[in-house]
């Protein structure tokens, strides 16, 4: 789980987005909830941006260098499986690099 403290190494900046109400993104309000100040408190000059939306599907958008960004659908997802994804953008970052 090391890779939590070097999302600032591989990532420009993490975007999640997710309604405040709807059950499609009630898994990826319990990850907020859950993992945000842990993640926050070891990258704490890494922009991790929470962008709530009425109606919006709840995704997971990784910036990395030169503009590149991919994102992640997190309908249907656990929050197990979207802290999979999340590491999995991560080392997406670090290839990149490489």
């Amino acid at each position: 789980m090391a890779w939590r403290g070097h999302l600032s190494r591989n990532l420009k900046e993490l975007r999640i987005l997710l309604c405040q109400s709807s059950p499609a993104s009630s898994s990826a309000r319990a990850f907020v909830e859950r993992n945000y100040k842990d993640l926050k408190t070891l990258n704490p000059k890494f922009p991790i941006l929470i962008r709530e939306c009425s109606g919006v599907d709840p995704q997971l958008w990784a910036r990395y260098d030169m503009g590149v960004e991919r994102s992640i659908r997190l309908e249907g997802l656990t929050e197990a499986q979207i802290f999979k994804a999340l590491e999995d953008l991560v080392k997406v970052g670090a290839s990149l690099k490489a």
